[in-house]
């Protein structure tokens, strides 16, 4: 219901509306208007029988509708007219009610206006009544005093020129009493009302001496204003009317701006002296103390035998009278300040100051704005090269929110000095100090997390030296041990997994205090660092490449350089250090340098605008890194237990040496190495894939032949004139077996790395046989040894094959070099082997 009222309301309105419109737009038509209530210019129609023209005819109409029109068109005609009639009349009633209160309002003005008129009529006549009384008045004075009224010019005249030349005639001792009374501005505005005139008649003796005491007297006057403003004791506003009374008696405008800043500059040099003189003994001191600072990180170096693990050194500043944040302070507080000082008060005399007159037409604040940006620089040059070489100083990286603040507030005050002189250089001087100081910082930082570093592998390798590596509780599976042994009289035991966790955690820390410290550069109370290189090049080049990734690289090359050590046993570098390295650089390539990175990235907000090093990248680095590492410790482990068999095999006496009764000690010796190595790089190393072994492995036989041959069908027919048929037929063997390659990568996993080392070790005990000569029991010692090295390597390698066929070689080379080839007994050389 509502609804339909609603509707039907709305209905009645555009109804009601649209007829209003009607009755309007039909008035229009009758007045002729147009839409903007302008009469329509249109051509007046001359047809009499136009209702709407203007010379319509009603009898020529109607006469002209009876002769066309039927009588029912003559009905119909009558009709409409009748109804346009009452429309009309319907209308011009309702405007007439709508327009009601209009009328009356109309009416009432209209009848005011008539009163209002009356009143001003009466007033205008009494204004003209006055105005010809004036004009009467006007006229009757004039006719008075015309003529008299050029005698009074002309006494006019004289009078003023008698006034004029007393004021010249005075005008000496009027000066000198203004300079008296140090009224120093009216006596040169009296001056100067006088010097034109002076100098127009100076040819005149009295107007002569009189310009010549005036100028005597103004040229005291300027001597005592010259050295008022050579004292420059007295106030701004002294100096400034001084200034412009000494512009006022022609003092050249440049020599008073060269006074005014020698001046000036005599002071801020004793400031600038004062802060060079803080730096002087500063850097005899800290040359001095360089040892001294030097020390404690010596003493960490060497280590005390308690120590095993990395020591999360702090980096010592040196000290000196005082910091760098006292010395910035005073140079602000006393050379900045007293140069905005400087700054403002030669603005207010030369630069800012109204000039008027002829001094106007001067250009005096080009000149000496000119002068100013000269003089300010080159003291800030002075200035910012005596900060340089303090900020130099800093060459400790222990609290770096001293520096900060220091350069925060350097750069803070030199605002001011923006904000003084629009367009000075000062402001971006100082920012690139700025910038250079940071960058310096994050190289010094560089520098610190690298010696860090070293530092901590120095504390591993005394830790890795002071235990002595063996093995503790191995069982015949090879069960993990740690590496123990006593560590000067304490009872903990250093693991190598204690150690890299150690390392990796120290490293790791220093890395986190590192970018805390730096990330002082980027912190929002900072003013510096809303300019845009401390938002981009500085988070993305300073700190993410020069010192994040830079440290990163420096890690896995000086890792590597292990790997480049002389020597058969590797140099100077426990093999230990290298299995540690290898592993630390693989868990940096797996997660740490991503997780770095990542902290770097989202600590410094780094956007990538320019190119950067990607983490694949460094990733592949640290990998190589440890690849190379571990293949290198594969080599050195190899070749210490290759020497061990080199040397036994070369100083026996093969050919004549006694029956073997026992496994000789250097087999021993192999099997303890080779099992302690197994354990050393279980602690680091998963266990990785091994071959099915099978169930006979530890009691497989050798013969004296090639293991391609069956013992039983060759042993009984082997005579001295077989060599031939061997050696052919071991060759043929070899063609169709797997070719080994003893110096080939290995994986990152315990098995691979054990592979390697004994590849190694069995290839040198193969190539020292092969250049030995051995006799009855030489050979037999040698199927012992070998049975014996079979018992337990196996269990170390990948593939027992390996083992065998390495084994099956040597038993093979050494029959083959044997004068007289009986070989012993398997039953006999077990029982040599199980009594050990």
């Amino acid at each position: 219901m509502d609804g339909e009222a609603d509707a039907s309301l709305a209905v009645s309105e555009d109804a009601g509306n649209g007829r209003r419109r009607r009755v309007h737009g039909m008035l229009k038509l009758y007045y002729g208007l147009n839409e903007e209530g302008k009469a329509a210019e249109q051509q007046e129609s001359l047809d009499p029988c136009d209702i709407n023209g203007p010379h319509f005819d009603p009898e020529l109409f109607l006469n002209k509708l009876r002769r066309e029109c039927s009588l029912a068109e003559l009905m119909d005609q009558e009709t409409c007219m009748v109804k346009q009639i009452r429309s009309l009349d319907s209308d011009m009633q309702t405007l007439v009610y709508e327009n009601y209160n209009k009328f009356i309002s109309a009416t009432d003005t209209i009848r005011k206006m008539k009163n209002d008129f009356k009143k001003m009529e009466d007033e205008m006549d009494r204004l003209s009544a006055n105005m010809a009384t004036i004009t009467d008045f006007s006229a009757r004075i004039s006719g008075t005093l015309q003529d008299q009224h050029a005698q009074i010019t002309k006494l006019s005249g004289v009078h003023a020129l008698l006034r004029k030349l007393q004021f010249l005639f005075e005008l000496p001792a009027r000066l000198n009493k203004c300079l008296e009374m140090q009224a120093y501005a009216q006596a040169v505005n009296s001056h100067r009302r006088a010097r034109c005139v002076l100098q127009q008649y100076s040819h005149l003796p009295s107007f002569k001496g009189i310009q010549d005491d005036c100028h005597a007297i103004i040229e005291k006057l300027a001597q005592e204003l010259r050295q008022k403003f050579r004292d420059g004791g007295s106030s701004a506003k002294d100096l400034s009317e001084c200034v412009e009374l000494l512009l006022q008696l022609d003092e050249p405008a440049e020599e008073l701006c060269d006074k005014f800043l020698n001046h000036a500059r005599s002071r801020l040099e004793l400031d600038l002296q004062g802060l060079e003189a803080e730096i002087k003994p500063y850097s005899s001191a800290s040359s001095t103390k360089d040892p001294s600072a030097r020390a404690p990180s010596s003493a960490a170096a060497a280590g005390s035998p308690t120590d095993n693990s990395p020591k999360a050194t702090t980096f010592l500043s040196p000290t000196s009278n005082t910091d760098i944040l006292e010395f910035i302070d005073r140079g602000c507080n006393e050379f900045v300040s007293s140069l905005c000082l400087v700054i403002t008060s030669y603005q207010e005399l030369f630069i800012n100051h109204a000039q008027t007159g002829e001094l106007a037409s001067k250009n005096i604040p080009q000149m000496a704005n000119g002068k100013l940006h000269a003089f300010v620089n080159d003291l800030a040059a002075r200035y910012f090269s005596l900060v340089e070489r303090r900020i130099q100083e800093e060459k400790g990286v222990g609290d770096n929110s001293l520096l900060v603040r220091a350069l925060d507030r350097f750069h803070r005050r030199l605002q001011a000095v923006a904000k003084l002189l629009p367009g000075s250089d000062v402001p971006n001087k100082g920012t690139e100090i700025v910038i250079r100081a940071a960058t310096e910082r994050v190289k010094q930082y560089l520098a610190a997390l690298q010696s860090f570093y070293l530092d901590s592998l120095t504390d591993v390798r005394q830790a890795l030296a002071t235990p002595r590596l063996s093995v503790s509780g191995a069982s015949a599976a090879g069960g993990g041990a740690l590496l123990g042994g006593a560590l000067s009289g304490r009872d903990a035991t250093t693991s190598l997994p204690d150690l890299l966790s150690s390392l990796s955690a120290s490293i790791l820390n220093q890395i986190k205090s590192v970018l805390a410290s730096v990330h002082l550069f980027t912190a929002k109370d900072i003013t510096f660092s809303n300019k845009p290189y401390f938002k981009g090049e500085f988070c993305s080049q300073g700190v993410r490449e020069s010192l994040v990734v830079s440290f990163i690289k420096f890690v896995c090359q000086s890792s590597r350089q292990f790997c480049e050590s002389a020597g058969d046993k590797g140099g100077s570098t426990p093999p230990a250090l290298l299995l540690l390295l290898s592993r630390l650089c693989l868990d940096y390539e797996t997660s740490t340098i991503s997780y770095i990175l990542t902290l770097t990235d989202e600590q410094f907000l780094v956007q990538h605008h320019s190119p950067v090093t990607p983490v694949t990248s460094l990733c592949a680095e640290a990998r190589e890194a440890a690849q190379k590492l571990l293949n290198h410790y594969v080599k050195v482990q190899g070749l210490i237990i290759s020497q061990m068999l080199r040397k036994s095999v070369e100083t026996r006496d093969w050919v004549n040496t006694i029956e073997p009764r026992n496994v000789r000690a250097v087999m021993k010796r192999v099997v303890e190495d080779t099992t302690s190595i197994d354990v050393q790089v279980g602690l680091l190393y998963e266990e990785g894939v091994r071959k099915a072994h099978s169930s006979d492995s530890s009691k497989r036989t050798f013969s004296v032949y090639s293991s391609s041959r069956q013992q039983a069908r060759y042993a009984a027919s082997y005579t001295p004139s077989a060599p031939m048929d061997t050696n052919l037929l071991s060759n043929i063997h070899k063609l169709f077996s797997e070719r080994i390659d003893i110096f080939s990568s290995v994986e990152f996993n315990k098995v691979s790395v054990m592979t390697g080392i004994i590849k190694i070790s069995l290839k040198t005990f193969l190539e020292c046989v092969r250049l030995r000569t051995f006799g009855r029991y030489g050979l037999q010692q040698i199927q012992v040894d070998c049975h014996y090295l079979q018992m337990y390597l196996w269990r170390f390698v990948s593939d027992e094959n390996l083992v065998h066929f390495l084994l099956d070689e040597i038993v093979g080379s050494s029959a083959h070099r044997c004068l007289d080839p009986a070989p012993m007994e398997q039953s006999v050389i077990e029982v040599i082997c199980e009594r050990g």
